[in-house]
């Protein structure tokens, strides 16, 4: 199996982004271990964050604590001594022996050495409305000191510019995308509308977050976005593209043809490998 950390075609890098620090689909979201593994290898990986009781953060992508973890209730009432004591749960729902990340854990583990080309992707998961000056403070305690080696990215672009302004050196990154926003795209007009809209409202976003199913809409009307967010100075990451996904090796083609600089998924491995079959004769 292919390591998973990029596809190299026609000249261009497209790396594969570890989805919830997953490098294969069984994996436990979010582990150490996991993010040991990537920083050694210099991969790029995401971690979702939610608000935690004490204004600081957790690595978890729900908004409670039930699905993933055996804890039960709103991240948000969770205290950290509460979150320490919690296992994080299998696909399958029975708990398994990974304790919750907080992001100061996950800061530590970063501080600890990695590959200068590892790239850390927090997806904040919450609004402007739910942060206050304890959010930006333990946002700041934890990643000012690592900040190199993180992006902070989400669709609540107000969120992600007050964290990030407390953190120098970080990297921003704007996810304009929502459930309703595939079924807009009509006409390629829609589409130019989109991206336009995007670059405006996120002028500091070094890179945009776009739903894979998007970027080929818009192709398929005969707008590049991936070129336009390139022409204004971003990069682009395409979102979630699995190998069972219906048509994914010509999505996974498409993309790359594009020139999407990063793809993200949980199976990378698979999905290079999938890449690498399609190319040969």
């Amino acid at each position: 199996m292919p390591d998973g950390i990029a596809i190299i075609a026609d000249g261009h890098t497209t790396r594969l982004k570890w989805h919830r620090l997953q490098r294969r689909p069984e994996d436990i979201p979010f582990t150490p271990a996991r993010l040991r593994e990537g920083m050694a290898l210099g991969t790029s990986m995401e971690v979702d964050l939610r608000r935690r009781a004490d204004g600081g953060f957790a690595c978890l992508h729900d908004d409670t604590l039930d699905r993933e973890t055996t804890g039960h209730g709103p991240v948000a009432v969770a205290g950290v001594a509460d979150l320490r004591a919690l296992w994080m749960r299998g696909k399958d729902g029975t708990p398994a022996g990974e304790r919750l990340l907080l992001l100061e854990d996950l800061a530590e583990l970063a501080a600890a050495g990695a590959d200068p080309a590892t790239l850390v992707q927090l997806d904040l998961k919450e609004t402007d409305a739910v942060l206050d000056g304890r959010s930006v403070d333990a946002f700041r305690a934890a990643l000012a000191p690592v900040a190199g080696r993180f992006i902070l990215s989400g669709g609540d672009w107000a969120a992600v510019r007050r964290l990030g302004a407390a953190v120098p050196g970080l990297r921003l990154g704007f996810d304009p995308c929502d459930d309703d926003t595939l079924g807009t795209l009509v006409t390629a007009t829609d589409a130019g509308r989109f991206i336009a809209a995007a670059l405006d409202r996120a002028p500091e976003a070094a890179m945009i977050y776009l739903s894979y199913p998007i970027v080929l809409r818009a192709d398929a009307l005969g707008v590049d976005l991936i070129a336009a967010c390139h022409a204004a100075g971003r990069t682009v990451d395409a979102w979630t593209l699995n190998p069972d996904h219906p048509g994914a090796a010509a999505a996974l083609a498409r993309l790359v043809a594009l020139r999407a600089d990063q793809i993200t998924t949980d199976a990378p491995g698979v999905l290079e490998a999938m890449f690498g079959a399609a190319q040969r004769p």
